[in-house]
């Protein structure tokens, strides 16, 4: 490829992210031409609704593809030519193709969290799941979650109401598995007789240091899996780690949503252990450079 691939991030308060230099840093290892650019809403004056005029300026200047985070993830659909089948069924849209005169929608969300659940709790019992969190990211975690086989997947959130709809949604489209809602009042309850537990609340980032609930529910025999990144190890991940649980950081669920981007984007296949590797680095050296 002589031209160079020109890819960029769109959300609000992105200026932080990890994604341009993952991306960048994979295109030098293929030997790629390959440019990342953040395009922070806030930073430009925009405001999500403004998505629209973002994907025809993008697709003017040459941009080849563009991950979209939040804010845009539902309101970017409208302006799409196409979906991918999964993004279709999810409602949701972080990845955006050009290719052909075409903009088209994938969503890497639920395939970065199953890639990492294959990976790092492989033969992890399925029966019955625990869900804590039935936002954005709840709804692709989730996803991912049911295309593996959970048996009973429980959506515990502050907003039963939330929780309910979202149950609503992957009962009709997995009508052999039971997803069921429960307020966080019950977490104690559900996770008494679950396999494995899945957290999917902003608790435990930097911003919002601790655990969502007492690690007294936590048990040896109780698998826990995080989509936090930042810190890698988070006080539940600790927690359940200190009494022998299985567990699984969020780190590699945001490496190979980036994976599968790149792949999307160049039509190359990256090398995922050396992105999650470069990654890791990455999110050492914040913290170490925090703690000085």
């Amino acid at each position: 490829m002589s031209d160079s691939i020109l890819c960029g991030l769109i959300g609000t308060g992105i200026e932080a992210s990890l994604t341009p230099v993952m991306h960048e840093e994979e295109g030098r290892r293929q030997g790629l031409p390959y440019v990342y650019r953040i395009l922070d809403l806030d930073v430009m004056g925009m405001v999500p609704s403004d998505i629209g005029e973002l994907l025809t300026y993008a697709r003017r200047f040459g941009f080849r593809g563009l991950n979209i985070t939040h804010p845009c993830k539902q309101l970017v659909i409208e302006h799409l030519d196409e979906l991918s089948p999964d993004a279709d069924r999810l409602g949701a849209v972080n990845t955006v193709l050009f290719d052909c005169g075409k903009a088209i929608g994938h969503n890497t969300d639920w395939s970065g969290f199953g890639r990492n659940f294959d990976d790092g709790l492989p033969g992890a019992q399925l029966d019955r799941v625990v869900q804590l969190g039935a936002g954005g990211a709840g709804a692709a975690v989730a996803y991912a979650a049911l295309t593996r086989g959970v048996g009973t997947l429980t959506l515990v959130d502050s907003s039963l109401a939330r929780a309910e709809e979202l149950a609503r949604t992957f009962s009709r489209q997995f009508p052999a598995q039971i997803v069921e809602a429960r307020h966080t009042s019950d977490l104690a309850e559900v996770l008494g007789n679950a396999n494995g537990l899945v957290h999917a609340t902003p608790m435990g980032m930097a911003a919002h240091p601790g655990m969502a609930f007492s690690p007294d529910l936590l048990r040896p025999d109780l698998w826990v899996a995080e989509i936090v990144y930042r810190p890698l190890e988070t006080e539940l991940l600790r927690q359940a780690r200190l009494i022998g649980a299985p567990t699984l950081s969020g780190g590699g669920m945001t490496v190979f949503q980036a994976v599968d981007a790149f792949r999307i984007f160049t039509g190359i296949e990256p090398d995922s252990k050396r992105m999650l590797a470069h990654m890791t680095e990455l999110v050492h050296g914040e913290q170490t450079a925090a703690a000085l």
